[in-house]
C-alpha cells in the first residue's frame, strides 16, 4: 500500500519512463552533434555549430542527465541497469541490415516494377557484395570474442622475443583500421598461448588421410570409409588414457568414448555439421605422439560436404606443417596445387605424399614422384619433397621410412619447430601490415584521383559476376529437386525399351534388368550433365570477369579459365543399389506395344519403385550438396582475386583525408617495422656464426 505522502507505483513508472525517453532524445542530440565527423555517405544534418557551441550543448546535456538522476533518487527510484549486451544489439542491427540488402534483390523489387533484364546481374551482385560484408562483421561478433589482444600480449610478456613486434603490430592494426589482419594476429597469439606444433594432413576425398594417421598412431581410431568422412578438423594429441572431447556451438563440451567419434566427424551421422560441433580433440597414449605435438585430420577437399571443405581452408593458417596427400590412383589436380600454394602463401612448410603407392610398381613410383615434384616446381616455382607411402603391410616400409626420417625428428624438436613456425607467421603478418601502410602512404601522397571509366568497368565486371552466384545457386537447387522425382521417368523409359524388345522377340534373359539399370543411369546422367554444364558456364563467366577487371586495372595475376574450370569436377553418380526386375519374355505379347509398355511400367514400379525413389531422392540431395560445395569453392577462388582488385580500385580512386601528422605517423610505423626486420636479420646472422 502506497502512503499518502509519496508517489504510487504508477507515478514512479511514468516518471522513470519519461526520463528514459528524454535520455534517448539526448542521445539523439549527441549523435546529431557528431554527425559532421561521421563517414556516412548519407549525412542527415548540415554542420552549422562551431566547436565552442558544441561544447556548450554537451555541458548542458551532462547537466540535464545529472539533474534527472538527482530527481529520481529524491523519489526513491533506482534507474535499472542495461539488459541488452552491445554485442547482441549490434548483431540484431546487422540482421536487419542483411534483410534490407536482401530486399533489394531484383526479384524482391518487382512490386515497384520489373527490373530491366540487363541490370539484374549488376543489382544481384551489388546485393551479394553488401550482404557478404555484413556477414563478415556478424561472423566476427559471433566468434569467441576473447580478442583483447593487448591483454593477451601482456600475459605473454617476456616469454618470446617476438612479443615486442606483436605489440607494435597489434597497435598498428587497431589504429589504422586493418580489420582484415586481425584474424592472422589472433592465430599467432593462439599459437603463442598453446605452444603446440600442429601437423595437418590435407588431401582430396578418399586420398587416404585417415588411414595414414591411423597407421602413424598405430590405432584404428579415425573412421575410414567411401562416404565423405571428417566433416570438421579432428585434432589428435597425447594423453594418458584414450578420450574424446567434443565442443559445440551452443552447449557445453562433452567428454566421450573414442568409439563415438564417427557420430561427429562423418557426413552420415553429422550431415552438414547439424550437431554444431566446433572442435574435436582425440587424446591417445600413442608412442608416436610427443607431448606438445598435434596431428590434425582435415575434411577432404572436393568433398560433397560443403562445410567440410570450408572448414579445411579456414583451419589451414593455424597449422605449422602441412602434409598434402595425392592419390596414386589419380593424378595431381589443380586442387592439390591450390592446397600447396595456400600453405606456401601462409608461410607453412609442406610435404607431398604419393598415397596408395602400392598400386604402382617401384619404377612407376619413381616416375610419379618425380613428375609431381617437377610439376609443382614448374607451376608454383616451389621445390617441395615428394615421398611415396602406403599403409598396406607389404609396402608400409615406405611410410615408416618417411615418418622416421622426416617427421620423427621434427616431433622430437617440436618446441624449436613451433618457435620457427611462429617466427615465420609473425614475419608474414609484419610484411602484410607494412605493405598495407605503404599503400596507405602512397594514396595520401598522390592525393585524390579522378574516377576513370576503366575502373568503373572493372568494378562492374566483378559485380555482375557475383550476381550470377545467386542465380546459379537457385537454379541448381531447383534442378536437384527435379532429380529426386526422375525415378519414374527412368522406369517409364525402361518399360518402353523392354516393350520394344518383346514386340520384336529379341529380348534376352536378364536384359530387362540391364535395360532398367541403364535407363535409370541415363536419365540421372542427363540431368546431372545439365547442372555440370551450368557450373562450367559460371566458371567461364567468372574467369572472364576477373580477366576483364585485371585488364582494366593493368594487373597480370588473373587466373586462367582452366584454373576455375578445374573446380567443377568429381560429380557424384547415381547408385541405384542394383535393381532386380523380372519380366517374362512372353509378357502380354499379344497386346499392342503402347499398352504393353504401360503394363510393364506398372510392374517395374511394383518391383523396384520404392528403392528407385529412394535412390533418386538420395542422388538429388547429393547433387545439391555437390553444387553447394562447388559454388563455395568457386566463390572462394573468385574472391581471392576479386577482393584484391576491389582494394586496388579503392586505392586508385580514393581521396583520403589525411594531414602531415598522419603521414608522419605512418612513416614512423613503417620505420618501426623495418627496425624489427633488421634486428631479426642480425639475430639470424649471429646464430649462423
Amino acid at each position: 500500500m502506497d502512503s499518502n505522502d509519496s508517489l504510487n507505483w504508477s507515478h514512479k513508472l511514468h516518471l522513470l519512463t519519461s526520463f528514459k525517453h528524454v535520455d534517448n532524445l539526448l542521445s539523439d542530440v549527441e549523435a546529431i552533434l557528431f554527425s559532421s565527423s561521421s563517414k556516412s555517405p548519407f549525412p542527415r544534418y548540415r554542420p552549422d555549430l562551431l566547436p565552442v557551441q558544441i561544447k556548450v550543448v554537451q555541458d548542458y546535456i551532462a547537466l540535464i542527465r545529472a539533474q534527472m538522476i538527482q530527481v529520481l533518487k529524491s523519489q526513491g527510484i533506482s534507474p535499472p541497469g542495461p539488459r541488452v549486451g552491445t554485442n547482441h544489439a549490434i548483431r540484431v542491427n546487422l540482421e536487419f541490415a542483411d534483410i534490407a540488402f536482401d530486399e533489394c534483390r531484383p526479384a524482391a523489387m518487382r512490386g515497384y516494377g520489373d527490373v530491366p533484364e540487363s541490370l539484374i546481374p549488376e543489382i544481384s551482385g551489388l546485393v551479394e557484395e553488401m550482404r557478404s560484408l555484413v556477414k563478415k562483421l556478424s561472423r566476427y561478433l559471433t566468434q569467441d570474442l576473447q580478442q583483447d589482444f593487448a591483454r593477451r600480449l601482456e600475459k605473454l610478456e617476456g616469454t618470446r622475443d617476438e612479443i615486442g613486434l606483436l605489440k607494435v603490430l597489434e597497435r598498428i592494426v587497431n589504429e589504422r583500421g586493418l580489420v582484415e589482419l586481425r584474424s592472422a594476429l589472433s592465430v599467432i597469439l593462439d599459437k603463442f598461448e598453446t605452444k603446440n606444433f600442429q601437423i595437418a594432413v590435407f588431401g582430396r576425398v578418399s586420398s587416404g588421410k585417415s588411414s595414414l594417421l591411423n597407421y602413424i598412431l598405430e590405432k584404428n581410431v579415425l573412421p575410414v570409409g567411401v562416404n565423405p568422412i571428417t566433416a570438421i578438423p579432428t585434432r589428435i594429441v597425447h594423453g594418458a588414457e584414450p578420450k574424446l572431447m567434443v565442443s559445440f556451438l551452443d552447449t557445453q563440451p562433452e567428454s566421450l568414448q573414442i568409439s563415438r567419434l564417427p557420430e561427429f566427424v562423418s557426413e552420415q551421422h553429422n550431415t552438414g555439421n547439424a550437431k554444431h560441433v566446433t572442435r574435436i580433440i582425440v587424446e591417445l597414449p600413442s608412442r608416436r605422439l610427443q607431448e606438445g605435438v598435434v596431428f590434425v585430420d582435415t575434411p577432404g577437399l572436393g568433398s560433397l560436404v560443403t562445410s567440410g571443405a570450408a572448414e579445411t581452408m579456414a583451419y589451414l593458417p593455424q597449422c605449422d606443417l602441412g602434409v598434402v596427400l595425392v592419390d596414386a590412383g589419380s593424378t595431381l589436380t589443380q586442387e592439390d596445387l591450390s592446397t600447396v600454394q595456400s600453405l606456401y602463401e601462409a608461410v607453412i612448410p609442406a610435404f607431398v605424399l604419393l598415397s596408395k603407392s602400392d598400386l604402382l610398381s617401384a619404377e612407376d613410383r619413381g616416375r610419379s614422384t618425380e613428375y609431381i615434384a617437377s610439376h609443382i616446381s614448374s607451376q608454383l616455382g616451389l621445390n617441395i619433397p615428394v615421398f611415396p607411402v602406403s599403409t598396406k603391410a607389404e609396402y608400409s616400409f615406405l611410410l615408416d621410412t618417411w615418418f622416421e626420417g622426416e617427421i620423427q625428428p621434427l616431433c622430437e624438436r617440436h618446441q624449436e619447430m613451433a618457435r620457427r613456425s611462429l617466427r615465420r607467421k609473425t614475419g608474414g603478418l609484419r610484411d602484410a601490415v607494412e605493405a598495407a601502410l605503404k599503400v596507405r602512404l602512397e594514396t595520401i601522397n598522390k592525393g585524390p584521383k579522378r574516377e576513370k571509366d576503366h575502373f568503373k568497368t572493372a568494378e562492374l565486371h566483378l559485380r555482375k559476376a557475383v550476381g550470377k552466384f545467386e542465380e546459379v545457386n537457385s537454379w541448381s537447387l531447383r534442378a536437384g529437386d527435379e532429380i529426386r522425382s526422375l525415378g519414374w521417368t527412368g522406369l517409364s523409359r525402361a518399360a518402353g525399351e523392354i516393350a520394344e524388345a518383346l514386340s520384336k522377340g529379341t529380348m534376352k534373359t536378364g536384359e530387362p534388368q540391364e535395360v532398367t539399370s541403364r535407363c535409370l543411369a541415363g536419365i540421372a546422367t542427363e540431368a546431372a550433365t545439365q547442372i555440370f554444364r551450368r557450373m562450367h558456364e559460371l566458371a567461364r563467366d567468372l574467369s572472364y570477369a576477373l580477366t576483364a577487371a585485371a585488364g582494366a586495372l593493368e594487373v597480370k595475376d588473373a587466373p586462367r579459365e582452366e584454373d576455375l574450370a578445374s573446380v567443377v569436377k568429381e560429380m557424384p553418380r547415381l547408385d541405384s543399389g542394383g535393381v532386380e526386375v523380372s519380366i517374362q519374355r512372353d509378357f502380354l505379347s499379344f497386346l499392342g506395344k503402347a499398352l504393353m509398355s504401360r503394363r510393364i511400367e506398372q510392374k517395374l514400379r511394383r518391383q523396384v519403385g520404392a528403392s528407385v525413389d529412394k535412390a533418386f531422392e538420395r542422388y538429388g540431395r547429393m547433387m545439391q550438396l555437390w553444387t553447394q560445395r562447388t559454388l563455395a569453392e568457386l566463390h572462394r577462388q573468385f574472391d581471392a582475386h576479386a577482393d584484391s582488385y576491389r582494394s586496388l580500385i579503392e586505392r586508385m580512386t580514393g581521396s583520403p583525408k589525411a594531414g602531415p601528422e598522419d603521414m608522419d605517423a605512418i612513416r614512423r610505423d613503417i620505420a618501426a617495422l623495418t627496425d624489427f626486420r633488421a634486428a631479426e636479420a642480425l639475430g639470424v646472422a649471429e646464430l649462423q656464426k
